[in-house]
């Protein structure tokens, strides 16, 4: 009987130890943010600072019924954000979930994706973020896309 109590308490303290601090959540969220402010911006330097050294693009993409995962050079990507463009690229998202432990966070974000006001695409982000000494920065980013069928 003595040991259901303390099994109790273990849990309770555990689900107190897995609560993330509100300051944190908005952290991360302030760095993907930035990310999509620099993209609409047309701000390469901005959307450099999200990121963390070495990080990641993939996209999944399904032609024919066939699914292909492909990688997409974060450099090159940057250099186009910066590069003058006819339209905004004003990709609109929310935050679905956001979590962290420690040093490591995981967004899910599903988006619209505009050139100016013509809608171009839609589907999900997946965003893998790490705090490094300068704050959280991006790593990974996947994101499916579509034509319909959004959210």
């Amino acid at each position: 009987m003595k040991l259901l109590p303390l099994s109790g308490l273990l849990l309770s303290a555990t689900g107190t130890m897995a609560q993330t601090p509100a300051a944190e959540t908005e952290a991360v969220k302030k760095t993907v943010q930035t990310f999509f402010d620099g993209m609409r911006k047309g701000d390469s330097t901005l959307v450099r600072s999200a990121l963390a050294p070495g990080a990641v693009f993939h996209t999944l993409n399904t032609r024919n019924g066939t699914t292909q995962l492909h990688a997409e050079n974060p450099s090159d990507f940057v250099k186009a954000v910066g590069t003058a463009h006819k339209d905004v690229w004003d990709e609109r998202i929310s935050f679905d979930k956001v979590l962290i432990d420690a040093n490591l966070a995981s967004v899910w974000t599903p988006y619209e994706f505009y050139l100016g006001s013509t809608f171009s695409h839609c589907g999900y982000n997946s965003f893998q973020l790490v705090k490094l000494a300068g704050g959280w920065k991006i790593a990974h980013i996947i994101d499916t896309r579509r034509k319909e069928k959004c959210k």
